[in-house]
């Protein structure tokens, strides 16, 4: 009896862990984008991914995920390179958590809080 009610309190304390770690992160968007919320969200995906890369104005502004895919090999005159490419795109999310809004890589699991930034939850 006496282990029973160790397992079922054991039990009871890791779901409470759960639902707290996920009821406190949401997927989201960012609200009101400006030259100073793109210009956060391009030096943290520049610094997590350790090069620069190009972001379209609206990145993150409809959906809660952006793709990085590796711009194809081309030949001088512009066209591009049938080649083998085993190289996966970079996957990041956006989340709010605790009222700010955290950029996820997924690959590395690698986050950061994007300063200046609003966010809402995505739709």
């Amino acid at each position: 009896m006496r282990t029973l009610v160790r397992s079922a309190a054991f039990g009871m304390m890791l779901s409470g862990c759960a639902a707290s770690s996920s009821g406190t992160e949401t997927p989201a968007v960012i609200v009101s984008p400006d030259s100073e919320s793109r210009h956060a969200l391009q030096q943290a995906v520049n610094s997590l991914l350790g090069r620069s890369v190009m972001l379209a104005n609206d990145a993150l502004t409809r959906e809660s995920s952006l793709v990085i895919e590796r711009t194809p090999a081309r030949d001088p005159s512009g066209r591009k390179i049938e080649v083998r490419d085993d190289v996966k795109p970079e996957i990041f999310r956006l989340v709010s958590r605790d009222g700010q809004c955290v950029l996820i890589r997924e690959s590395t699991r690698e986050q950061v809080t994007l300063e200046r930034v609003r966010c809402a939850a995505a739709k």
